[in-house]
């Protein structure tokens, strides 16, 4: 039986070097709605047999183009991104939009080098300040899946209000909370909201740069979004695509939670190893990557809880 085991183990390892040798994303483009397709990550965290592939990206088919919503997080991804587009349509992409700085979502870039590429101003400022240390990490936790990836700053400054790219009318929607800028992409054809990092689906949030109540405020807008007769489908950032506001639901109750949290060990007088050491609840104990984004988010969060508390803020 151990001798089976490890047999097992060997070929799995085998498998996953296999895997990395390649190089090979497989990048399949699923189409969620009328000419809407997207590329949906794995619920894990960045490594060097998954290569980065941890969030997803979307396309839409327009008219007179192809609109791109996040390029993922490296240039191998936005290289197998571009063929995997181009096995659906040989329409030439016509703008590449960046929903936030998180490298996972923008260090696929520089594979459309030539192709207008938007976020906001504040994105756009963040990924100039960042992108270049958030690529340097990438190296280090992915490897050579990362092998030629250098930055590819956004190009053109996007702003909330109705866009028409190429023949196709998208309402854009500029939030915060997730980080200080998070844009929110309606295709107003197909009724898909691409909601960026804002939603995480079947994954527990990532907390770097979030001020979590503008992220729940920005989570009340949204789900009045899922009310309007047109909404169809809800892509999220993490996880797959839903057509309620589940998703939505999901990520507020991890972050309610995980304030109160913060805000009821820093009354309790612990120090953060203690409250490191809690367990989760019930509810999130068995959510992927629940336990290592519990951790980050207590050094995210913990001090600023803290501090609340001794100079009298928290309720």
């Amino acid at each position: 039986m151990k001798r089976h085991l490890l047999m097992g183990l060997a070929l799995l390892m085998l498998a996953g070097s296999a895997v990395a040798a390649a190089f090979d994303y497989g990048l399949k483009a699923r189409r969620v709605a009328d000419g809407v397709y997207a590329f949906i990550g794995h619920t894990e965290d960045f490594d060097t047999v998954n290569g980065g592939n941890i969030a997803n990206a979307a396309f839409i088919v327009a008219p007179g183009g192809v609109i791109v919503v996040d390029s993922g997080s490296s240039l191998r991804y936005g290289q197998q991104m571009r063929a995997a587009i181009a096995a659906v349509t040989d329409k030439p992409v016509a703008l590449v939009i960046n929903t936030h700085h998180h490298p996972d979502h923008f260090l696929g870039n520089q594979a459309f080098a030539g192709v207008p590429i938007g976020a906001l101003a504040e994105t756009r400022q963040a990924i100039a300040a960042e992108g270049d240390a958030f690529a340097e990490n990438l190296f280090r936790m992915s490897g050579d899946w990362m092998k030629g990836t250098e930055l590819q700053q956004p190009t053109r400054t996007l702003a909330a209000g109705p866009l028409e790219i190429a023949g196709r009318r998208l309402r854009l929607l500029a939030f915060d909370g997730h980080t200080g800028a998070d844009l929110v992409v309606v295709d107003e054809a197909s009724g898909v909201v691409i909601a960026g990092d804002l939603v995480f689906h079947g994954r527990a949030p990532t907390t770097p740069h979030a001020n979590v109540a503008h992220w729940l405020a920005a989570l009340d807008r949204l789900e009045a979004l899922t009310r309007e007769p047109g909404f169809k489908v809800l892509l999220p950032g993490h996880g797959e695509p839903s057509t309620s506001a589940a998703p939505i639901r999901e990520t507020r109750a991890w972050l309610v939670w995980l304030v109160d949290a913060m805000r009821q060990a820093a009354r309790d007088g612990l120090d953060m190893n203690e409250v490191l050491a809690r367990p989760l609840p019930p509810e999130f104990a068995s959510l992927p990557l629940a336990a290592s984004e519990y951790r980050r988010s207590v050094g995210h969060l913990f001090p600023a809880a803290e501090q609340d508390v001794l100079e009298g803020r928290a309720q």
